[in-house]
């Protein structure tokens, strides 16, 4: 059973700033990756930044520049830092972790609940 807890979604002005958590926890062996993906009303579901364990971080072209992930391996935590907020960042924003939950099981990619950010003037 793997639970990732997101938070830090919430209301902010374009321009401004948030800071989302997720925390994985639960019986699993190792995290190859973790990211963010992102949802906004009808649309489909898209990649926002991942990070890797031992590559290299990818971020949307939208989001580059202004948007930063980051983790802390200690806690199997991922950060997304996201700066000068625009009105087209609003959406769900859900945490991604790629990992294994046994040795001999396959990788997997589970998912938190899902955190609203919303921009607007």
């Amino acid at each position: 059973q793997v639970r990732l807890v997101e938070s830090g979604g919430g209301l902010v002005q374009p321009g401004g700033s948030l800071r989302l958590s997720c925390a994985a926890s639960g019986s699993i062996f190792n995290i190859n990756a973790m990211g963010w993906y992102r949802q906004a009303p009808g649309t489909e579901r898209e990649l926002v930044a991942s990070i890797p364990t031992g590559g290299m971080t990818k971020y949307a072209d939208s989001v580059k520049g202004r948007f930063t992930i980051s983790r802390d391996n200690a806690k199997n935590t991922v950060y997304l830092q996201m700066n000068s907020l625009k009105p087209e960042d609003t959406a769900v924003y859900y945490c991604n972790v790629i990992g294994r939950v046994g040795v001999l099981a396959q990788l997997n990619a589970y998912w938190g609940q899902g955190t609203q950010v919303t921009v607007s003037s």
